[in-house]
């Protein structure tokens, strides 16, 4: 399925008397791909779930394509919008892992084809048959985004999505919303985990207090050291290669760091 758009004009929301968005005003074009980052209490977590209905702004509009999020139900946005919660623990609930998976497209109406080579990229096909909650928590984790792409939403929105995995684990999540981005669906992703952030966000859109404090290039603010340590954040491995090294065209995705290094005719070292 192809992207959809998602729009914020003027967001506020609260708890209570804490204001969590303060008049947050933010678009992202159908295909593209934008991660979400900034210190705890910033306001991410609550922005995302007004994309799918399980918050309603205080003020001002959402929309997703042609869709005004106030008007739908939490069931009815995820024929658009597959969220992946932080703690997956939150969205799981069936017998069976594969149960688990082919719940939202059986739901939805929509083919139960894609399934199969689902739990395969997740590496999830020959624990299908287990319960989750008889998986250690990182699978539970790729459980629950296999059962969104399953869905074929035309905008993922993921909070976390690497927290807790190992490499293995993260390069699948990795590979599977790259493959989603080259599809054209639009993505979302909260993070702090600033490596996964180069190999999937072409921009980046940094939270603060409750608003927007940035909103730059992935490459961009990835090379600016002054602004990620304001912000109490390193650069990804790969831009600290790149730096030492001294590459050119200022890679962040290792494909593109390993390419860059590929064709550099190294001077051999005297014995």
């Amino acid at each position: 399925m192809n992207g959809c758009d998602v729009r914020l004009e003027g967001v506020r929301y609260a708890y209570g008397a804490r204001e969590a968005l303060r008049g947050v005003s933010l678009r992202i074009g159908a295909g593209e791909q934008v991660a979400l980052v900034g210190p705890n209490g910033a306001g991410k977590t609550t922005l995302t779930r007004l994309l799918v209905a399980l918050r309603r702004p205080g003020a001002g509009r959402v929309t997703v394509g042609d869709w005004e999020v106030a008007h739908k139900r939490p069931d009815e946005m995820a024929q658009r919008v597959g969220y992946v919660f932080q703690h997956a623990d939150h969205q799981l609930f069936a017998r069976s892992i594969r149960d688990d998976v082919v719940f939202g497209p059986r739901r939805l109406g929509r083919s139960e084809a894609l399934v199969p080579g689902v739990l395969e990229e997740m590496g999830l096909a020959a624990a299908a048959g287990l319960h989750p909650y008889d998986v250690p928590a990182p699978l539970r984790k790729l459980v629950a985004l296999a059962g969104v792409l399953a869905m074929e939403p035309c905008v993922l929105v993921l909070d976390e999505p690497t927290a807790g995995l190992d490499r293995v684990q993260r390069d699948r999540v990795v590979s599977a919303l790259q493959r989603r981005a080259e599809a054209g669906v639009t993505v979302l992703a909260v993070s702090h985990d600033l490596g996964f952030v180069a190999e999937v966000a072409a921009r980046v859109v940094v939270m603060g207090d409750g608003r927007i404090v940035a909103d730059r290039p992935a490459r961009e603010l990835l090379y600016d050291r002054e602004a990620l340590a304001a912000l109490g954040l390193r650069p990804p491995p790969t831009v600290e290669i790149s730096g030492a090294l001294g590459l050119r065209g200022s890679p962040v995705r290792t494909t593109e760091v390993v390419a860059v290094m590929g064709g550099i005719r190294w001077k051999q070292m005297p014995e």
